[in-house]
């Protein structure tokens, strides 16, 4: 494959995982405004609960997303799967920009929006673990690692995009006139960008690994060889998802929150450092996925990063409670530094984990139970924690211990970073 060709390969898994993560902040920054919209006649704090809700109805989908797409994947081709993900993603966010609100249509403008929020949800489960495989499976030798970091680095890219967008129609237009059509325009906004990623997708050249598999496939399913045939890897696979899933929302979803509830810090100032710290991972996360290329081995690296991360989470957060501003701004980048390696190394880790019979099924599955549904528990449980022991610091205990299970199971998986990936 030639430079240009690499180059679009990258984009196009890349601009994928923005759209998907740009639906994912926008919602959220948005829920305050979505909740007088299409819930009201009801108290605010129930509204929010509500639009909170259909919020998390997606995230149920993505187990299903990614049963469905990762068999989609592993039969029919990445391209295909990458191509559907994305359009089922960006036709539903272009689909709640045009959507009649309550005063217009009444009980159907929220049945509406969950069945949209469904669709995307579903497609959720299949776009990051499809691009990853892509990604990882058409690399150059050497460089599956900083391959497959772009697809994280595409969600930093999302993330960031959407609360700016989010941010700049609440700061420039009055309230009045965000209320009335100015909430449109963010995810219209990002109907344009899911458009540039299905014209990017359309016409991709298939992987040749993939062909190679593909030609020679059993009739078995590729689900049921992921639960039975690769049992080990499924099990290993899911757990490290699941504690690299409390390992991401913990710094970079609740920790904001901690700071202003347990910490007294400003709202606005939390989220200030957080998204200084999300940007500093545009550099570091591919620059990990080189490092597992190049210099140490992708499980080791991630392992010993995991290890610090372990043995530093009391004290960070004890950091956290008795040196203000300061102190966040160190602990919430010391946490990104090492939150950056898994970030950059995991993705291409977890493809040279399955072999590719049933790669993508695996991968989705195993992803999606550990960082959508345990990860997405996280706040809640770390919400949780302090409520019952009375210690605001509970959440490092968390931390500490899904950074021990990440050490422990990685270094159980056999690295295959060097070698071919696994037929």
């Amino acid at each position: 494959m030639d430079v240009s060709k690499r180059h679009t390969v990258l984009m196009a898994g890349f601009i994928g995982n923005v759209v998907e993560w740009y639906d994912f902040a926008l919602y959220g920054y948005m829920a305050g405004i979505l909740s007088t919209l299409f819930f009201p006649g009801i108290d605010p704090l129930t509204s929010l609960i509500a639009t909170y809700g259909v919020f998390a109805a997606g995230f149920l989908m993505r187990p299903l997303g990614a049963g469905l797409f990762g068999w989609l994947g592993d039969t029919v081709g990445r391209t295909k799967t990458m191509l559907i993900s994305v359009s089922m993603m960006a036709v539903p966010t272009v689909a709640l920009g045009c959507l009649p609100t309550y005063e217009t249509v009444g009980i159907w403008a929220p049945v509406l929006l969950v069945v949209i929020r469904l669709i995307q949800g579903l497609s959720v489960g299949g776009e990051f673990s499809s691009s990853v495989a892509y990604l990882v499976e058409s690399a150059p030798d050497g460089k599956r690692g900083f391959s497959g970091s772009w697809a994280n680095t595409g969600s930093m890219v999302g993330m960031l995009l959407g609360a700016g967008i989010a941010a700049a129609t609440t700061s420039f237009l009055s309230d009045a006139t965000v209320q009335d059509w100015g909430w449109r325009l963010p995810f219209l906004v990002g109907g344009v960008i899911g458009g540039i990623a299905i014209l990017m997708r359309r016409n991709l050249p298939e992987s040749e690994h993939f062909k190679r598999h593909h030609r020679v496939r059993g009739e078995t399913s590729p689900l049921l060889q992921a639960f039975t045939t690769d049992r080990l890897k499924m099990i290993q696979a899911i757990l490290f998802a699941s504690a690299y899933g409390v390992i991401f929302y913990l710094p970079l979803v609740y920790l904001p929150e901690w700071l202003h509830s347990q910490a007294g810090m400003p709202l606005h100032t939390a989220l200030q450092i957080n998204t200084a710290a999300t940007a500093l991972l545009l550099i570091l996360v591919p620059f990990m996925g080189m490092i597992s290329d190049r210099l140490i081995r992708r499980t080791h690296f991630i392992a010993g990063a995991m290890l610090v991360m372990t043995l530093a989470s009391y004290p960070l957060y004890t950091l956290l409670a008795s040196n203000g501003y300061w102190g966040a701004i160190v602990v919430q980048f010391a946490l990104v530094i090492l939150l950056a390696v898994p970030l950059g190394a995991a993705p291409a880790m977890f493809v040279e984990l399955f072999p590719a019979r049933d790669r993508l099924s695996g991968y989705s599955v195993a992803y999606n139970l550990g960082l959508g549904v345990v990860g997405g528990a996280t706040p809640m449980l770390a919400t949780w924690m302090i409520k019952v022991s009375g210690v605001s610091a509970a959440p490092a205990a968390l931390l500490a211990v899904a950074a021990a299970l990440a050490f422990v199971v990685v270094l159980w998986i056999k690295d295959g970073s060097r070698e071919p990936l696994p037929e």
